[in-house]
């Protein structure tokens, strides 16, 4: 699962990234990475290894990751060039979703102005600022790939005939400044067709509310526009205060218990954020388990079951038999597997099994 981390300069995009890499940096029996100075990779927290962990002991525990890409900073004509608009533009195509970061606090920490590119603080601005130019490379997108579908579609390409369709019910949607995500599509061809444009406004869109630090659960007014404004397009808000992720990054657990209740918050962002993430796009976990790692997987919601091995290997989709499998909350009552097995809890599933959220699975596969 990778997100690229979007924002207008000096809204602290660049500081939550920083914060949410270095907790994951000290996170425990994780392999943290930084493949390169604005990539990182972070674990995903979940109560539920450890659930697992109580009752299957083992050499170590490695959570689902998340990838966060911190995109170079936007400014207005990015989608013609402006600032690192190319830099840009070329790094928010290969990622599953987009995390724009708002800036919702009038005054740096300690009373300091820290001046907005545009003059003010204005949230929702801002949102169609960066909508806008997300929409204007796509715009210049569709128009470079018209011509070369109109002519492979004369030629009865079932593939160009689609993608031609397709940027016909785009163009007006687009040209009324609307993302490509909300237009609504039903036939599979055509979903493969607008699937296949790689268009920037298609990834769905996660919104972080950077808010004060005497505002960190985001009840402030300019946090609210943010939150009304991703309920009316069906996206995601979640409030963090920048300053504060990067304080607690740093803090033991002891430390970091004692200044979250200090705040009043229940949880750092790195969990509020993963379950946004996972919501938006729709994926669920499940797990495997034995004497050298209990590990989560991310699956999409609706996988079957030798796709979700296929995310171990290929060879495991290839050659999938079947699948055993029970839930955390079967081991939480029974208290290990051979129990579970013994009470007829122990499910064999073949390739027709959808996959459910918190499964714990063994495959079995000819190799």
């Amino acid at each position: 699962m990778k997100a690229g981390i979007v924002g207008l300069p000096n809204v602290g995009k660049s500081t939550l990234f920083n914060a949410l890499t270095n907790a994951g940096a000290l996170a425990a029996n994780y392999p943290f990475a930084t493949i390169d100075p604005n990539i990182g990779v972070v674990p995903i927290p979940d109560p539920r290894l450890g659930i697992i962990q109580e009752h299957i002991k083992t050499q170590k525990v490695i959570p689902a990751a998340l990838e966060l890409v911190d995109i170079a900073g936007l400014v207005r004509g990015a989608s013609t060039g402006e600032g690192k608009g190319n830099a840009f533009l070329g790094h928010i195509k290969d990622v599953d979703a987009i995390i724009q970061v708002v800036r919702c606090f009038e005054k740096a920490p300690g009373g300091e102005d820290i001046t907005h590119v545009d003059g003010s603080v204005d949230p929702l601005r801002d949102i169609e600022t960066i909508e806008l130019e997300l929409i204007l490379a796509d715009i210049q997108k569709i128009e470079n790939a018209a011509s070369k579908a109109k002519r492979n579609a004369k030629g009865g390409d079932r593939d160009a005939v689609a993608r031609m369709k397709v940027i016909e019910l785009l163009e007006p949607v687009l040209e009324a400044q609307k993302p490509a995500r909300s237009l609504e599509l039903t036939d599979p061809d055509l979903i493969k067709a607008l699937d296949m444009l790689g268009l920037l406004t298609v990834k769905p869109i996660l919104y972080i509310a950077n808010v004060s630090d005497d505002d960190p659960n985001g009840k402030g007014a300019l946090a609210q526009q943010v939150r009304d404004y991703a309920q009316s397009v069906d996206a995601v808000m979640v409030p963090v205060c920048a300053r504060i992720e990067s304080e607690l990054s740093e803090l033991d657990e002891e430390d970091k218990l004692e200044m979250l209740a200090d705040m009043g918050m229940d949880e750092p962002a790195l969990g509020k954020l993963a379950r946004a993430a996972y919501k938006l796009l729709g994926y669920q976990s499940y797990y495997t388990a034995g004497e050298k790692e209990i590990r989560a997987w991310t699956v999409p919601i609706g996988c079957k079951a030798p796709q979700a091995a296929g995310v171990i290997h290929t060879d495991f989709e290839k050659g999938f038999i079947r699948v055993e499998c029970y839930s955390v909350d079967d081991l939480v009552e029974y208290k290990s597997e051979k129990a579970i097995k013994e009470a007829g809890k122990m499910r064999i599933e073949g390739k027709g099994y959808v996959m459910h959220d918190a499964d714990v699975c063994n495959f079995l596969f000819s190799s």
